[in-house]
């Protein structure tokens, strides 16, 4: 858990969706994200897992460093899925909650990927890398919870190889369809008080508000134009309640 004790600094560090909040609930994370998702989260992540072959193959063709980076990975499954689908890839995975990363580190010392993902904490918004360094950088179920998202994309563009990726994978509240209904029912309702009911953690009403306040998929992947990064491909998931997002950087 956290430790600090500085009113302001801890006060700061509080606020929905912070590194501090992830804390609290990272011993049950894995187990409510299954739940609530009906494990489609699993194959979302999955599918980004394959979107990233393509600047796996020539950063290979290249003779350069096979290196990926994981932003907001939490208890790291989408580095453990990069490093079993590309072996030979160092990936880095890293996230502001540090009992996040105790979880993550724990899963990837008993699938004996030590030496294949390094897990560090630190700031979407101030990313530690060199300029260029990753083939490929991606960021599933993160990107809404930080603060200043064109700092976030602009610091991932920054630190991915000039054309390779940057991949996002966000929720989102299906606007249109048949199923728009069923979808909001489950995000405003069903979600904040089966996580409560789980982890007795009221911070999972957090996932309402930030769902429902995401930009459009129009307006994000203007967002990610914005910065310099050139959308090749937005993909609606299950049935508009994600959206799987590929930028060339």
């Amino acid at each position: 858990m956290n430790t600090n004790t500085n009113p302001q600094t801890s006060t700061a560090l509080m606020r929905d969706g912070s590194g501090a909040m992830f804390d609290r609930i990272a011993a049950r994370y894995d187990l409510l994200n299954r739940l609530m998702s009906l494990g489609l989260d699993a194959r979302w992540r999955n599918r980004l897992v394959r979107c990233l072959s393509d600047a796996a193959d020539k950063a290979v063709a290249a003779g350069q460093r096979l290196e990926f980076l994981d932003v907001a990975t939490g208890t790291a499954d989408v580095a453990l899925a990069i490093a079993r689908a590309y072996p030979g890839a160092h990936v880095i995975g890293l996230d502001p909650s540090r009992e996040m990363l105790a979880v993550g580190k724990k899963k990837v010392g008993e699938r004996g990927l030590d030496e294949h993902v390094e897990l560090v904490e630190g700031d979407a918004q101030a990313l530690p890398f060199e300029d260029g360094r990753f083939a490929a950088t991606s960021i599933s179920f993160g990107i809404r919870n930080v603060p200043n998202r064109l700092l976030g994309l602009k610091e991932m563009a920054r630190v991915t190889r000039r054309g390779g990726l940057v991949v996002v994978l966000e929720l989102n509240e299906p606007e249109r369809g048949p199923l728009a209904p069923l979808a909001k029912l489950h995000v405003h309702h069903i979600v904040p008080r089966l996580g409560a009911w789980l982890s007795g953690a009221k911070e999972y009403r957090y996932l309402q508000t930030s769902i429902a306040a995401f930009p459009s998929p129009e307006t994000f992947a203007g967002m990610m134009e914005a910065v310099g990064l050139h959308v090749e491909g937005m993909t609606s998931l299950g049935f508009g309640s994600a959206h799987l997002y590929v930028a060339r950087a």
